[in-house]
């Protein structure tokens, strides 16, 4: 509703305040001349608040302590009440508080109430697509590579090495999905058929990979390597920290920690001689100073630092490490037990790295633990996945769990989730999401070889199914064939539910191909009618 006075226009006063826009800019008069909200703000200097009157900016700080609800109740109040309860402070701080745009500043937005109901509309949005499945699927192939050996994802990147020993790139944030081979460097002697990926990692600055013969490299910039060294004997575990460039080794015996100098040149920091083989190994993220290492090397884990390099956190004999994982502070791992024979089921522990302690046994099942992911579960949670073919979620604050899903034939192989949802992988190569409150599964896809891979994030999901026979007999793959026996190859899946479009229904990457392309999709098909991008 719009009050309007009969003073001129030249000379506004309060009396002829207008109406409540919130964003309202310029001399604080609009098109009808009506003085708008800003300059009513302005000129405020107290605060009634009841029978006493408070300065503007100490009325604000006893607002902050309200939420939404309270706010609107608050702007209902008075027109001196409304203009306190929709200032930028108040609503700027709400949206750091839930989580929404944490990377900006309070001069970014005009108005930070609107942006914050935008932010949770997006959410609710994101949250229904997820549930209902809606959005866009792509596969991420590539036939030249042969056989999948091993995937990794960070922040919707992907990379992949194959039995070819090439390396290939995925962009998954942008539409064309843009997929560079990255060059390995080649000695002399290099004639023959390259040995097969082992392992590949990559972060925000560094991708890295492992080859069956000990070599290693590292990717920043470009295609070309910065760094390549070789082990003496085969890599049995390879691990990059989440952040920066610190890349650790096992091989044989012993473990290395390798990362860039002040002048950019690679050296070895760290090197640490163990007694057993490693099967797990993880750095720890957010350290500073030295690199902290985790190493489950059969039934031991060690905790491998230059202070104390041969420190043992964990060893019973006879009971080895089936899945291990580490936060910051805390270290998670399963341990195989002797089982019924002395009544004495499979868990998971719970370990403080600092103290070194050991804080919760969680768990009493019959079947292996064979993944755990703690490092990106909600804080105080973990989930892991069992043989028994069951997803449990836990409470660190508690030894039981809060919920355990029947979800995988063949035993649980990978699995991650959030506030809302779980993600689980299979050995039979199925797929299943999760309602984690209402413990129903939303949906599930299938493919023909195990989940090895998992990673999502508010709008994304990739899966990777990673066959566990990298030379499948009569398969008759070689390098000039590209279409026969695709199954035996392996599929990177990459899900976008930010679309408002079925998965279904989502555009073929034929359909997306350019004019200059030759093939399309999987197929070696000579496009007769080339498309456009879409």
């Amino acid at each position: 509703m719009v009050f309007l006075c009969n003073c001129t226009l030249n000379k506004p006063s309060i009396a002829c305040f207008g109406y409540f826009t919130g964003t309202a800019k310029g001399p604080g008069l609009n098109e009808q001349g009506v003085i708008v909200e800003e300059t009513y703000r302005n000129e405020i200097n107290e605060v009634p608040f009841f029978d006493i009157q408070l300065p503007y900016e100490l009325a604000l700080k006893i607002f902050q302590y309200l939420g939404k609800t309270e706010l609107g109740r608050c702007a209902q109040v008075s027109r001196t009440w409304k203009v306190l309860a929709e200032d930028e402070v108040l609503w700027y701080r709400l949206c750091q508080q839930e989580g929404y745009l944490l990377d900006t500043s309070i001069s970014d937005r005009s108005c930070w109430k609107l942006a914050l109901k935008n932010c949770r509309a997006r959410e609710r949005t994101l949250k229904t697509n997820w549930k209902n499945r809606i959005g866009g699927v792509s596969q991420l192939q590539y036939e030249l590579g042969k056989i999948l050996c091993d995937v990794h994802s960070c922040d919707g990147v992907v990379i992949a090495g194959y039995t070819s020993g090439e390396v290939r790139l995925w962009d998954t944030r942008t539409w064309d999905y843009t997929a560079p081979i990255l060059e390995p460097v080649h000695g002399p002697g290099d004639a023959g058929p390259r040995p097969h990926v082992s392992f590949v990692r990559i972060n925000s600055s560094l991708a890295v990979a492992a080859y069956e013969d000990g070599n290693i490299w590292n990717l920043m910039f470009g295609r070309e390597p910065i760094h390549h060294y070789q082990h003496n004997q085969r890599i049995q575990a390879l691990a990059l920290g989440s952040e920066g460039a610190t890349v650790a080794t096992a091989s044989g015996f012993e473990v290395k920690v390798e990362s860039p100098n002040d002048r950019g040149f690679w050296q070895t920091t760290e090197t640490f001689e163990i007694q057993k083989l490693v099967n797990f190994l993880n750095l720890v993220p957010d350290v500073t100073g030295s690199p902290v290492t985790i190493a489950a090397a059969e039934d031991v884990v060690y905790l491998l630092k230059v202070e104390d390099p041969g420190k043992i956190l964990h060893s019973v004999y006879g009971q080895p490490v089936t899945c291990l994982d580490v936060s910051a502070h805390e270290a998670a791992f399963g341990v195989k037990t002797f089982g019924w024979l002395l009544n004495e089921p499979n868990q998971i522990l719970l370990y403080n790295l600092e103290t070194s302690q050991c804080l919760k046994k969680m768990g009493n099942s019959l079947g292996d633990f064979t993944c755990v992911n703690l490092q990106n579960s909600p804080p105080n949670m973990l989930v892991t996945g069992n043989k028994d073919r069951r997803v449990r979620v836990f409470d660190l604050r508690k030894s039981e769990s809060l919920c355990s899903l029947y979800a995988h034939q063949l035993g649980v192989s990978a699995v991650q989730m959030d506030d809302w949802k779980i993600v689980s992988g299979g050995e039979e190569g199925l797929v299943c999401v999760w309602d984690q409150r209402m413990g129903t599964k939303l949906w599930e896809m299938y493919a023909r070889h195990p989940v090895r891979h998992i990673w999502f994030n508010s709008h994304s999901l990739i899966t990777a199914n990673i066959p566990d026979e990298k030379n499948p007999r009569g398969s008759s793959i070689v390098a000039d064939d590209l279409t026969m026996h695709r199954k035996h190859r392996g599929i990177i899946y990459a899900y976008e539910f930010s679309v408002d479009q079925l998965a279904v229904e989502s555009i073929l990457p034929i359909c997306r191909s350019s004019y200059d392309e030759v093939t399309g999709y999987n197929y070696n098909i000579g496009l007769a009618v080339p498309y456009d991008n879409i």
